[in-house]
């Protein structure tokens, strides 16, 4: 959809994902969630800037689940001429409340990737979380979530929502009352992508 509106789209494959065999899919394990598999996605921006695709401060985000966390991590880790616009749908902002909320049998592959329980390693746990960087954000937030979400559920959003307010960061939102994880309900997906384009626009338009 977005590519049909002349929007340059990028999907990288970065360590954790399928097509380059068993070890490539298992590398994200190496760093845990928020480890080089976020460099991955710099890196990938960064080459559409130097062949000229991309341009600073006109790159924007977005993901459902991990792209959704993938999101948040970008707008409070990368400068806004990397990343100027993010929007997450059912992402994780807090992986500790993450883990306290989704579905218990989730929590020993959110302990797998992170290497241990929030008990076990609870460092790793506050400093992979972007609720915890939210002052870094430079660039315009929407925040899309299913209300009805076992998985990554609202209380991802909540507890962002105060970070941000006690930070006078300005953002904005888009739920679903009908929608779990992921925006999948083809009325509902009717209102979610010509929102992310006009999002995208706009942002990119303040550059």
């Amino acid at each position: 959809y977005l590519a049909s509106l002349g929007f340059h789209v990028l999907q990288p494959n970065y360590r954790g994902s399928t097509g380059f065999g068993l070890a490539y899919r298992e590398a994200i394990k190496e760093d845990g969630w928020g480890g080089r598999e976020q460099e991955d996605i710099r890196t990938g921006i960064e080459a559409l800037m130097a062949a000229g695709i991309a341009q600073p401060g006109k790159i924007g985000i977005t993901g459902t689940s991990y792209g959704g966390y993938s999101s948040w991590f970008a707008i409070t880790r990368f400068p806004p001429e990397l990343v100027a616009a993010a929007a997450p749908i059912c992402g994780m902002t807090d992986l500790l409340i993450d883990w306290e909320t989704t579905r218990p049998h989730l929590r020993p592959y959110s302990e797998e990737m992170m290497g241990g329980s929030p008990f076990e390693v609870p460092e790793r746990y506050d400093e992979r979380s972007p609720r915890n960087y939210i002052e870094n954000i430079r660039g315009q937030l929407l925040i899309v979530q299913g209300l009805q979400d076992p998985n990554v559920t609202p209380e991802n959003v909540w507890a962002v929502r105060g970070a941000l307010e006690r930070a006078g960061i300005d953002y904005e939102v888009l739920t679903f009352d009908d929608e779990g994880h992921g925006i999948h309900r083809p009325r509902n997906q009717k209102v979610l992508y010509p929102r992310l384009a006009e999002f995208f626009a706009s942002a990119f338009a303040r550059a």
